[in-house]
């Protein structure tokens, strides 16, 4: 049962995903009874009743008749939920506690319905489809919650990252790290570390998780055939998150607005909004199936186009006319983890914001394909690919010019046009650009001369 301090703690920390407030008890008690069974069918929660929405405990009066009648209520779950009501006296004050566990014998149902929770907001599944469809896999769907037994929590949390998450969430520092998991549903009834929280906290998750890291590639051209970089990135989701948009940052186009800004930072805009990509990244770590060994999530770049896959098709209780307006995630955890550092917006709303960041870019919308893996093609502007098609050719053109040099240090200016296909005046830009760079230098009068690499 939890204590009066505990109940100032989690009502300083907010709602969230583990967590909902009612200031009173609603006129159709049934209302709390859907937030219950939407706890059960996610990772668990604290229920309140006496704390408004502004994290302000009020109190409550709960005489025999009102508690029988949420009693009562609760019991309508099915299959039965061992789950009560029980009244914490917080600083003079009446609260209403109400502790769900993680249910183990999901789905739980109210009303022939289906409640679950995704972030900080219950929804209800209606339709014998969704329902048959989303527990269909009820194990995959919550990978996250299942323990990681051989974590040590005491030597292989990333403390720093930790620190980072209360300062973001804008949590309590003061709580011990025992209490912070507990609230945060971090454990499981057996007080086992979850896979979400390793993840999420753990120094290394690749030692528990393999494949749970983003791989990006760049690309030369539209297809796949020359690599030219391939950066594996790991640690948890959240750097994961960092270190592929930072690598992101340094193959595509960014210029900046600096008019106006007076001593504020210049203002970076990216030829493919931040946000979209963002948005993209943040969604694969908390939807990607961390079941799938064979696959791991990628961000592809390419002359015309980026690519980021994810293994893992469709959630399942998403059909296609549904994508887009609704969300179900298949780590709830993990995105509600992501929901209190404010990185995922409102539910169901990213793809939206996608298509008009896109349309106000003046790029064509995003495309998805949600078959097996699920991947979101952005497209580049045409004025992107002609230039990056130019770069390609005067990388191609100073290549055979170099490799000739190798070959011949005194090789003639004729005998690369022949190897370039470049006019005169082509090849002696090329030279006095890698001159400038310091790839060459020439060694000698101009006619009895030679060429030399500087490796």
């Amino acid at each position: 049962m939890l204590t009066s301090e505990s109940i100032r703690i989690l009502a300083a920390n907010g709602e969230g995903y583990n967590a909902e407030f009612n200031v009173s008890i609603p006129s159709k008690v049934r209302e709390l009874t859907e937030e219950v069974c939407a706890f059960a069918n996610a990772a668990g929660g604290i229920l309140l009743i006496g704390v408004d929405d502004h994290n302000q405990i009020r109190g409550v009066q709960l005489d025999n008749a009102k508690r029988s009648a949420i009693q009562n209520s609760l019991g309508d779950i099915s299959p039965p939920l061992r789950c009560e009501l029980s009244v914490v006296e917080v600083d003079g004050k009446s609260v209403g506690v109400i502790e769900v566990p993680s249910g183990p014998n999901k789905p739980y149902v109210l009303s022939g319905a289906i409640y679950v929770r995704q972030g900080p907001n219950t929804q209800k599944l209606t339709t014998a489809e969704q329902m048959r469809d989303f527990f269909q896999q009820a194990e995959k769907i919550y990978f996250d919650e299942t323990p990681c037994p051989n974590f040590d929590s005491d030597t292989e949390l990333d403390e720093a990252f930790l620190a980072e998450f209360l300062a973001e969430a804008r949590l309590s520092r003061t709580v011990s790290q025992d209490q912070l998991f507990q609230n945060l549903r971090l454990y499981t009834l057996e007080k086992k570390i979850k896979n979400g929280a390793v993840l999420f906290f753990g120094k290394d998750p690749q030692a528990y998780v393999e494949k749970a890291i983003v791989r990006c590639v760049a690309f030369q051209g539209t297809d796949k055939r020359y690599i030219t970089d391939d950066q594996p990135f790991g640690g948890c989701l959240h750097e994961q998150y960092l270190r592929a948009m930072q690598w992101l940052r340094s193959k595509v186009n960014v210029r900046y607005d600096i008019e106006g800004q007076g001593s504020k930072p210049r203002k970076e805009i990216w030829e493919i909004p931040e946000t979209v990509f963002k948005e993209a990244i943040i969604n694969c770590l908390s939807h990607r199936d961390y079941y799938e060994k064979g696959a791991v999530t990628t961000v592809e770049v390419f002359t015309d186009r980026v690519e980021i896959t994810n293994p893992g098709g469709l959630v399942s209780g998403i059909r296609a006319q549904d994508f887009g307006y609704k969300s179900l995630s298949r780590n709830p955890l993990i995105f509600g983890l992501f929901s209190r550092m404010h990185l995922v917006e409102q539910i169901g709303s990213g793809i939206v914001r996608m298509n008009d960041l896109m349309s106000e870019a003046n790029l064509p919308a995003p495309e998805f394909r949600t078959e097996g893996m699920f991947t979101v093609t952005l497209w580049r502007s045409a004025r992107t690919v002609e230039e990056t098609v130019e770069e390609t050719v005067e990388e191609t053109a100073r290549e055979r010019i170099i490799n000739l040099i190798r070959a011949n240090p005194k090789a003639r200016i004729q005998e690369m046009r022949k190897a370039t296909g470049l006019t005169r005046r082509g090849v002696e830009y090329q030279l006095s650009h890698m001159k400038k760079e310091g790839i060459l230098q020439r060694v000698g009068s101009t006619k009895a001369g030679y060429w030399q690499i500087n490796e």
